[in-house]
């Protein structure tokens, strides 16, 4: 990933790796495609604009502390789609 948002890993290990990821307004992850199951828990309410493969575009309504749960395979690149700061975090299932 290239991308200008901020991951800081909390825990790496054999089982999960877990990661919060802070984005700028218009800061993104890069593309990428996702090596393990996921989930996200956003730290607060926002929304996120997801480019996917083929060029499609996305907004994504984030609630705090409401999680999500993706499968292996996932490709995209996430974007701050706010005026402030953003912020959650990803739980990666080794």
């Amino acid at each position: 990933m290239s991308g200008t948002a901020k991951p800081t890993v909390f825990i790496d290990n054999d089982k999960v790796r877990v990661t919060e990821w802070r984005f700028g307004p218009g800061d993104n992850t890069g593309w990428h495609r996702h090596g393990m199951d996921y989930v996200v828990v956003p730290l607060m309410d926002g929304k996120l604009r997801l480019k996917l493969p083929g060029g499609e575009e996305v907004e994504a309504e984030m609630k705090k502390g409401v999680p999500y749960f993706r499968e292996t395979g996932v490709e995209h690149d996430v974007i701050n789609a706010n005026d402030a700061e953003y912020a959650f975090i990803e739980v990666e299932l080794k």
